[in-house]
């Protein structure tokens, strides 16, 4: 089954190549609007879902991915309209140079071909990777978890119902309609066909999808996010990103995980954060050294860290905090517990602030602002379609552009190498 999925989404990568920059705009305006005005009938299926996953034990964090309502339906449908009013990567020439033998030389920008994406819990994923692959000019074959079957199966159904109007193939768009793991094992072995596999989800699946695959793997959305309080920073500034930071979506992979605090301002700025946040139901996690920085009547909502809780992602409402001696040390515990995402931090001294910026090696560096902007949407990209802590290729959100490669083009006049 799937490798007949594989030769469709081959084919229909080939026909999106001469598809023109209009068609596929039109074809994403109509299914934004179709996604809209079918947005009871995708609500009840996700009703279904989060129904399934509460009866399954799945904990609050997934719960809080998987779960759709009208203001989020409508937030994945503007993320499509911005997709669209972005200008389409496909054909961009760069690096042009002519030799003095006559020989013209240049890059042009290129769909990557097939995407495969292996995702848990989160339905727009389901639409943010199609919208971008589609404005990119790529075909997409999508495996989501089965917590969120239903939810992918009407978002899906619906998408390839729009379609069907409009130039764009069918099978631009398909989807693995089975909740067997099996599946994910053959997916994995499609190198002839897919050319980049994407997994969003836990560090689970990401080793897993390392492990396992014969296709290259864009790894990341795995954040243990920090930020550094310097005792230049104007504290009360701070906290409101502090808050902003770790309670405003806390289940995502941007939300802070580890507060640094330095030690000069740490009897007097600690407190603060555990009296701010304790409102919002936040509980810290510190070390024992740590533990005297803690008022007696906040001691209910702390409770002594490990080392090896500094290498979570807490998904939920929990801050882990240290206290460190100064700039360097917040920097090596960044360096040896950060997975590259995003880390940030909060100083008045912008000296400071740039041997942060040039000590940090994470795909997204903070200077006064909450981690949170980790988002492709927020960064003007429209959507991602995962956040990348690689390297190679991409990294940071992944939206048009990350979607594409390039090849070279040589025009001569007959011409030889002598």
């Amino acid at each position: 089954m799937l490798e007949a999925m594989g030769i469709r989404a081959k084919d229909a990568a080939r026909k999106l190549v001469l598809i023109h920059e209009e068609e596929k705009n039109n074809a994403l305006a109509f299914i934004a609007d179709q996604l809209w005005t079918c947005r009871d009938t995708i609500l009840k299926a996700n009703k279904e879902d989060v129904e399934k996953g509460h009866n399954s034990g799945l904990n609050d964090a997934l719960i809080d991915r998987l779960m759709l309502d009208e203001n989020r339906l409508k937030d994945i449908v503007q993320d499509i309209r911005n997709v669209i009013s972005l200008n389409d990567p496909v054909g961009e020439i760069f690096d042009e140079r002519t030799f003095d033998n006559g020989l013209e030389v240049y890059k042009i920008r290129v769909p990557i071909g097939v995407i495969g994406a292996i995702y848990e819990s989160r339905p727009n994923v389901t639409v943010d990777v199609f919208g971008l692959a589609l404005k990119s000019g790529n075909s997409v074959i999508l495996r989501g978890g089965s917590e969120t079957i239903n939810s992918n199966r009407e978002i899906v159904r619906i998408i390839q119902e729009a379609l069907s109007t409009s130039a764009i193939p069918n099978d631009a768009i398909q989807f693995i309609d089975t909740t067997d793991r099996k599946a994910v094992e053959e997916m994995l072995k499609l190198h002839q066909y897919i050319d980049i596999l994407i997994p969003r989800g836990s560090q689970k699946l990401h080793q897993y999808c390392r492990t396992n695959s014969q296709i290259p793997v864009m790894t990341g959305g795995i954040g243990i996010c920090h930020l550094y309080v310097d005792e230049s920073a104007n504290l009360e500034d701070s906290l409101a990103v502090i808050r902003n930071a770790k309670i405003q979506r806390p289940s995502v992979c941007n939300a802070l995980d580890t507060l640094l605090v330095q030690q000069a301002i740490a009897a007097k700025f600690i407190p603060e954060v555990i009296q701010e946040l304790r409102k919002d139901g936040v509980t810290f996690c510190l070390p024992d050294q740590d533990l005297p920085y803690i008022r007696e009547n906040d001691m209910d909502v702390v409770f002594h860290a490990s080392e090896e809780d500094f290498d979570r992602e807490w998904l939920s409402l929990v801050l882990g905090i240290k206290v460190v001696e100064g700039l360097h040390e917040a920097i090596s515990h960044i360096t040896v517990h950060s997975t590259g995402h995003s880390d940030g931090i909060l100083t008045d001294d912008m000296e400071k602030a740039q041997i942060f910026i040039n000590s940090i090696d994470s795909a997204v560096v903070y200077v006064n602002a909450s981690t949170r902007f980790t988002d492709g949407s927020q960064l003007g990209l429209g959507a991602e379609v995962a956040i990348s802590t690689q390297k190679l290729h991409a990294r940071g959100p992944m939206a048009l552009k990350e979607l594409t490669t390039y090849k070279w083009v040589v025009k001569g006049n007959y011409h030889v190498r002598k």
